[in-house]
């Protein structure tokens, strides 16, 4: 089996202080680096949400948000809160997705590369079939990547100690989900 290593969203904006800050993000950040460093030896693709300035991209963004479909301004394209956290170590990556161009996305699988390429184009051609899952929100953006992941056929495992939610009972509750699924939620062995 070919692997690969799903970074998500761990971005600025998504960590304490930026626009919707997750408790632990930028520790997790520092351990997806350890992780990666520890010789893993596969694949990594990492998205960021990549959203237009100046448009409400599709409604993801309001002025009064519902923290449910819609959402604070966060990740603008070009801005300190759309760039990675400094405690992720980019040049450990293959492969840049960026996704929320314009409209709502929450999944990686919903991104492009820099050269137009889909998640699943990319992982076909490098014969993935197995996909660790780490990174920002639990209960969000790394659930919508996973689920994706298992509709895709792939063997999917959510490294638990690599990821950071917005809700505790909603990030619990995901990965729940994400095992009733086929997904192999653990802790990582490394990092």
């Amino acid at each position: 089996m070919s692997r690969a290593i799903l970074v998500v969203d761990v971005q600025n904006d998504f960590t304490e202080g930026g626009a919707l800050g997750v408790d632990g993000g930028a520790a997790v950040a520092a351990r997806i680096t350890g992780f990666l460093r520890s010789g893993a030896g596969a694949l990594v693709v990492a998205s960021r949400d990549w959203h237009d300035a100046g448009n409400d991209n599709g409604g993801h963004f309001a002025a009064v948000p519902d923290f449910v479909d819609t959402w604070p301004a966060h990740c603008v394209a070009g801005t300190a809160g759309a760039e990675y956290h400094p405690s992720l170590d980019t040049a450990l990556i293959d492969v840049h997705v960026l996704k929320g161009q314009g409209v709502p996305a929450y999944s990686m699988f919903e991104g492009t590369t820099g050269d137009g390429r889909a998640l699943i184009q990319v992982l076909t051609e490098r014969g993935v079939d197995e996909v660790d899952v780490v990174g920002i929100a639990t209960d969000h953006c790394v659930l919508a990547t996973a689920r994706d992941a298992l509709e895709a056929g792939l063997h999917v495992t959510v490294l638990d100690d690599l990821v950071a939610g917005v809700d505790p009972a909603r990030s619990a509750a995901a990965l729940e989900d994400l095992a009733a699924g086929g997904a192999l939620v653990r802790p990582s062995t490394r990092g």
